[in-house]
């Protein structure tokens, strides 16, 4: 496939899991994919896997809580390829998101981590981004949401709050950007089995979520990744400012 041929996309969060796939999949696309993360051996072994495949990817290291790092991230994907198309905000940091208990006991460092990466990062990146998509003549945002956006939890009150903020963000960038030929959307994943969570998390557990689906298996990072393709392709170019939950009809709505 090359829907994608000739497009420059930013991945900011891609040394593994969800953002890799997602790198991987853009660039077998056709896509120029340039790869952030804090991780700068991850996202080198994954700009490295993508030049394997005989793909074009580059790697940068930055911090998406520091906006001068953000402005780095941004500046180097557009000088690198001569412009931007498109972005997937992709970070998180899921050692926060292990100490997200409840809003009486949680740290308020953890808390305040959490917004710093999930919210105040993905608001940077957008922050950045937005001139050099509006350079090109517009351009696609997709930013990683998750079900928990919706579903309501008796745990991780800061990852549920800061992934209903990205949904309203998105919503904002759309509703401001639109008519200037920017789109932003954002997916919103199930339990995706990435190798990580598939090698710690206990069978009967993962029976359980299984269960509350209604689909024949999990998710696989593959899913999300075909989504997210999807959207910044022109195929995807008469959808803006929605959340599309790729879930396995874990929530219906």
């Amino acid at each position: 496939m090359d829907r994608l041929k000739g497009k420059v996309v930013l991945v900011a969060g891609a040394a593994s899991g969800l953002g890799a796939a997602s790198a991987r999949r853009l660039a077998q696309e056709g896509a120029k994919v340039v790869v952030g993360d804090l991780n700068a051996e991850g996202a080198e072994r994954t700009a490295a896997g993508i030049r394997a495949e005989r793909g074009e990817a580059v790697a940068v290291e930055f911090d998406i809580s520091d906006d001068a790092s953000v402005g780095h991230l941004v500046s180097a994907a557009a000088r690198t390829y001569g412009g931007l198309d498109a972005v997937h905000v992709n970070a998180g940091d899921m050692s926060a998101v292990q100490k997200d208990t409840d809003v009486v006991d949680i740290d308020l460092s953890i808390w305040d981590r959490t917004i710093a990466v999930n919210l105040r990062g993905h608001m940077l990146v957008s922050r950045h981004a937005v001139p050099e998509l509006l350079a090109r003549g517009g351009g696609a945002i997709v930013y990683t949401s998750s079900i928990a956006s919706f579903t309501g939890d008796a745990k991780r009150p800061a990852y549920a709050a800061t992934k209903a903020g990205i949904n309203a963000l998105a919503r904002h960038v759309a509703s401001r950007w639109g008519k200037e030929g920017i789109r932003a959307n954002a997916v919103a994943p199930g339990l995706i089995l990435t190798p990580e969570i598939e090698r710690g998390a206990p069978p009967e557990m993962l029976r359980s979520m299984l269960g509350r689906t209604r689909s024949t298996r999990h998710g696989r990072a593959e899913d999300v990744a075909g989504m997210v393709s999807y959207l910044i392709s022109d195929e995807g170019a008469w959808i803006n400012g929605q959340v599309l939950n790729v879930d396995g009809g874990t929530v219906l709505r």
